[in-house]
């Protein structure tokens, strides 16, 4: 998690940087160029401090999440964010290895699986011997919780 803050936190700190100097002064140069209604230059700045701004108010925003996760509320018998999780694929016929994390981690292959995708959210709250059926646009797919570790290092 201090990972993800960290990354985060780096790139709130580049976009503030290019908001606050390199940007202003593209448009300073643009607007000494002369007519600002057909002046490429200042547009396509313009444009960059708009997305700069949204983009940043979408970090900050992320950050504040993050801030507020409080393991404490993080089950320790079931599935919840940060578990290991072990399932039977019985549409595959296969045993799969997925570990529940945050949007920004998630990596479908190496098993990295978000807590809000279509898998993790049918996974979330189930123990062991329960099963979770995940609506994917291949179809729909059965899978059986066959061991569980919490992030608390709990294995169930």
């Amino acid at each position: 998690m201090e990972d993800i803050k960290r990354a985060l936190e780096e790139q709130i700190k580049a976009l503030e940087y290019e908001l606050t100097t390199e940007l202003p002064a593209e448009i300073k140069k643009a607007v000494a160029l002369g007519d600002l209604s057909e002046n490429a230059e200042y547009h396509s700045a313009k444009q960059r401090q708009e997305f700069v701004n949204a983009r940043l108010g979408q970090l900050k925003k992320r950050m504040g999440e993050l801030a507020m996760v409080n393991l404490d509320n993080i089950p320790k018998d079931r599935v919840g964010f940060g578990s290991t999780i072990v399932v039977f694929d019985t549409t595959k016929d296969e045993e799969l290895t997925y570990k529940l994390v945050t949007s920004e981690e998630a990596d479908v292959t190496k098993g990295l699986i978000s807590t809000t995708s279509p898998i993790g959210r049918a996974l979330l709250g189930k123990e062991i011997g329960d099963t979770a059926t995940v609506v994917t646009p291949n179809g729909k797919r059965e899978l059986e919780v066959l061991k569980l570790t919490t992030i608390h290092g709990v294995a169930v």
